[in-house]
């Protein structure tokens, strides 16, 4: 498996917070007009979203866009396999991490995209969509079955990096209690703060940030102590290995 896969923790699209980190995954495509096909599982399928999408990746980045709506008339799995097989980009939205892994696993999809990844597709997304790329996801989605009563959950995700990552990890107290989880169940830790991104490109990473002071963390746990690290922005790529 060779992947090619730029999670991003979050910042607003169609308002070009991550237009720089969004040209670099149309680019990876090595596509003059990629195929980029939109997963908005985790926002319910949102059609506000779908269109945003179009917006950016179709209309300013030149991709040819189309949709993959999964939950109220779910296409056949046949349908699944030739939308992901025809792309070039796959880009999963945001929104409730845990619902969209359980749908996922259902219909079958998890098996699919695995299978993308494999065939060397770009893989990317933001937030939750970032985070269903590894194999843990640091998580909101209690809130939205619990809105007056939630705490933040680890979401077991695809399993393609074998790290935890946490999106948005400077909003809302997210950093301690990611740090937290990480001292707990251990592991590495990959902190993506909004506007900012891990791009993997084989063996290799490096961050990538669309703002100026949006912050990465490699958060670890070294003799029953969390340390956490800052990742800078790099022009040149680093070797995975330098992440565990």
């Amino acid at each position: 498996m060779i992947p090619a896969i730029v999670a991003i923790g979050g910042g607003s699209m169609i308002e070009g917070a991550t237009l720089s980190i969004d040209r670099e995954i149309v680019r990876m495509s090595g596509k003059k007009k990629p195929v980029a096909l939109f997963i908005p599982t985790a926002s319910s399928d949102n059609p506000e979203y779908v269109e945003n999408f179009s917006k950016v990746y179709g209309a300013k980045l030149g991709c040819t866009t189309s949709s993959l709506l999964l939950l109220k008339q779910p296409p056949s799995i046949q349908q699944i396999r030739k939308q992901v097989k025809a792309a070039d980009i796959i880009y999963v939205g945001g929104g409730n991490t845990l619902m969209m892994m359980r749908r996922w696993r259902f219909l079958g999809v998890d098996k699919i995209l695995m299978q993308a990844c494999k065939e060397g597709k770009v893989l990317a997304g933001s937030s939750a969509g970032a985070i269903c790329w590894f194999q843990y996801g640091h998580s909101d989605s209690v809130f939205y079955y619990h809105p007056e009563d939630w705490d933040w959950i680890r979401v077991k995700c695809l399993g393609i990096l074998p790290f935890t990552a946490c999106p948005h990890c400077l909003k809302e107290g997210r950093m301690e209690h990611f740090v937290h989880m990480i001292k707990r169940h251990g592991g590495t830790g990959i902190a993506l703060d909004d506007c900012t991104a891990l791009q993997i490109a084989g063996d290799q990473f490096r961050i990538l940030r669309s703002k100026e002071g949006a912050q990465a963390f490699l958060v670890s746990k070294l003799q029953g102590k969390v340390i956490t690290t800052p990742l800078p922005e790099t022009e040149k790529f680093q070797s995975l290995s330098k992440l565990n």
